[in-house]
């Protein structure tokens, strides 16, 4: 769950909403209105949406006597993000779904922030019967009082249960389960059944780790250990894990997989779901040895010559302005800033004194530029005009770098060919007074070679939009599957999207397994076999060679807005590239496809509508392809709204939402570099789960 600062007008909303007693709250109320079909332009025909209001991270998932819940943070009030309460739906198939009424609202202790849902099969919280085992969900408090004040204990746990199948929820009345020892981000409990050792076991995302904690009933616990802090991605807070044990396909062996998602961080920018493979005991999670040693591409950097390094007691010979920069460098995180890390030895330019609020400015002394390159760590706020690392030539600025809103500096390489000779300055500006307006930055140096950033983390999806997503509890073992949806958007322009009376979308359900591939353990994903109930007509394509463009949408009458596409390719040389266009009248199109100089998917929205909504939504978003062979199998999901893409099996996995004026229907197959062989394919319609027919 994203902490994004509270608007002062939704303080008075805070307290209107629910009951705002916090001792044993029930929470039952009558059901909304809600319209059979949904026709707003963007609005997703079938992946689930809230009838209105902000909606993100998935909650409380867990099936329970034949339905499948689906809690979410949700504001009712508004669509953006804002106070926290959980939104609720139930369905029989994971496809479609049921709106209910609205399951936990914000009380005395705090807005409701994420957390996880379990069947108490043996009542060990007392909180239910024998013959009739109540639902349990934990949760995060969010005090914005608390945190408004400067308190760092804002975040504590507390639970609610259910005795009527989910209908109504009333709070444990010695809420906190779990008080804040003084932690700002200290939040998102999954919680599971350890059955070796008949035990709770709570994953808490805390600041830059995972913390286990175990309890004998779901309202006493205690601190087992810590995991994460070195290892994997670490662009941004660490959120919403999830742990769970699964069998490694094809073999008799089982293995943990920790699900822990980052904003921001991710491997195409923003916010994103990274993953970990080892074992647990029941009180502490070990990589799996092969996982963790391919876990971490490091940073390749040149050597070169130092220009800062900012280890001094002062800043030498450069000039400080304003606050924001103190009168030297800083030794890492300054007073309530989140870890920084990424930074060489000791010292770091770190403009966070006194907060975002301050301002100033850095300045280098002047130099005169003799190198192809200059490389520099750089960290903290994406402000171009605001946060930012300039390179001044005659008072000009002629190169610009910014952080990526994360406390983790990474490398900048500056191209400095054209201007060698030429006198020059390094400037430092912080002017922004806003969330991230602060800048980082350490070892300057100069270089015939560019640096080249760290790719930590192996990635559940690729894509910019499967954020926060978690499993359902309580699957029957007779089902196997191990069953995750995900919050279809990200956190980098979440807010701004082109949608009025609602915003954001889930993914479809997923499948997850765990198989050994050529990269090693992988998670693979799979739409479920569920979504087959709104299958439509399918219309099958003839098996054929392609060299250049194959216009699928000739060989129908017309194409839907709304289809599943699957596609076998075999490439005929290591030159063959392919590509996926959709495309409407108005000249928009998404691309997704196969570069086999790089051996990656993509997906380019560069062109797919308007994006000015935001200067991150743009662009080319690669996935490495896991794979190997001439053959590729792909299933495109393709929603007015999004795309989903499933590669070789759900081995590469890839979701972007899309805003195009009006919906693609326009559909080609192309090839550049080599003939590709189309050996099947076939366009399945897919039904609106919205109608009052489904």
């Amino acid at each position: 769950m994203k902490r994004v600062p509270l608007l002062l007008g939704f303080c008075a909303v805070l307290y209107s909403c629910g009951t705002n007693s916090q001792t044993a709250e029930t929470s039952q109320h009558a059901p909304a209105t809600i319209s059979n079909s949904f026709p707003e332009k963007h609005r997703p025909q079938f992946h689930f949406t809230p009838p209105s209001g902000w909606m993100n991270d998935p909650n409380g998932m867990v099936y329970h006597e034949g339905e499948y819940h689906l809690f979410y943070q949700h504001n009712p009030d508004s669509t953006v993000w804002g106070p926290m309460h959980w939104g609720h739906a139930v369905s029989k198939d994971m496809v479609h779904w049921e709106h209910l009424p609205i399951g936990l609202y914000p009380d005395s202790l705090g807005t409701i922030f994420s957390g996880s849902a379990v069947v108490d099969v043996h009542n060990t919280s007392g909180l239910g019967s024998k013959e009739n085992p109540p639902l349990v969900a934990i949760f995060t408090y969010h005090n914005a009082e608390a945190e408004r004040a400067g308190r760092n204990d804002f975040q504590t746990q507390g639970i609610a249960f259910s005795v009527d199948k989910g209908r109504s929820w009333t709070k444990y009345a010695s809420n906190p389960v779990l008080p804040n020892p003084g932690i700002r981000d200290f939040r998102d409990p999954k919680v599971m059944w350890h059955e070796e050792q008949q035990k709770w076991i709570m994953a808490l995302a805390v600041a830059d780790h995972i913390s286990f904690y175990s309890s004998k009933n779901l309202k006493e616990w205690r601190h087992e250990s810590d995991f994460g802090a070195n290892v994997g991605g670490h662009g941004g807070v660490w959120e919403c894990p999830d742990l769970f044990k699964m069998p490694v396909a094809g073999t008799n062996q089982e293995k943990w997989v920790l699900l822990v998602s980052i904003n921001p961080g991710g491997p195409n920018g923003g916010s994103a779901t990274q993953y970990f493979v080892g074992d647990f005991d029941g009180s502490k999670f070990v990589l799996d040895q092969q996982f963790a040693q391919q876990l971490s591409a490091k940073p390749a950097v040149p050597a070169g010559k130092v220009f800062a390094a900012f280890e001094g007691k002062d800043w030498g010979s450069w000039v400080a302005e304003g606050e924001a920069f103190g009168s030297a460098p800083a030794t890492g995180a300054i007073e309530s800033q989140q870890k920084v890390s990424g930074f060489r030895d000791k010292g770091v330019v770190n403009s966070f004194r006194r907060g975002d609020a301050s301002t100033g400015k850095l300045i280098s002394p002047a130099f005169t530029i003799e190198s192809d390159y200059i490389n520099l760590l750089v960290g903290g706020g994406k402000h171009p005009t605001g946060t930012a690392v300039r390179l001044l030539v005659n008072n000009e600025v002629v190169k610009t770098a910014t952080g990526k809103n994360s406390e983790t500096l990474d490398w900048v390489a500056w191209d400095t060919k054209a201007l060698r000779g030429q006198e020059a300055r390094i400037e430092v500006i912080d002017t922004e007074t806003g969330g991230w307006g602060h800048v980082l930055l350490d070892q300057v140096m100069f270089a015939a070679e560019p640096a080249k950033e760290s790719k930590e983390g192996i990635w559940l999806d690729w894509g910019r939009d499967n954020y926060a997503g978690v499993t359902w509890s309580d699957v029957p073992k007779a089902d196997g599957r191990r069953l995750f949806m995900g919050w279809m958007s990200n956190w980098a322009y979440a807010n701004l999207v082109p949608t009025e009376n609602w915003r954001s979308a889930m993914t479809v359900a997923r499948s997850l397994s765990l198989e050994n591939t050529a990269a090693g353990l992988r998670l693979t994903s799979q739409p479920v076999n569920e979504l087959q109930a709104i299958y439509g007509a399918t219309h099958n394509l003839q098996a054929q060679p392609v060299s250049g463009v194959l216009n699928i949408s000739e060989t129908l009458s017309a194409t839907p807005a709304t289809f599943a596409l699957n596609l076998n390719l075999v490439t005929a040389g290591a030159d063959s590239d392919f590509m996926v266009e959709l495309s409407n009248s108005m000249g928009q199109k998404a691309v997704v496809g196969y570069d086999a100089a790089r051996n990656e998917y993509f997906i380019n929205r560069t062109a797919a509508g308007a994006h000015t909504f935001s200067d991150d939504f743009g662009g080319i978003h690669w996935a490495p392809r896991i794979a190997t062979g001439s053959t590729h199998h792909l299933q495109l999901l393709v929603d007015v709204a999004s795309v989903e893409f499933f590669a070789d099996g759900g081995k590469t996995v890839m979701t972007d939402v899309l805003f195009p004026d009006e919906p693609f229907t326009f559909l080609t197959l192309q090839t550049s570099g080599g003939q590709v062989q189309l050996k099947s394919g076939e366009l399945i319609e897919l039904k609106s789960i919205w109608s009052a027919a489904n």
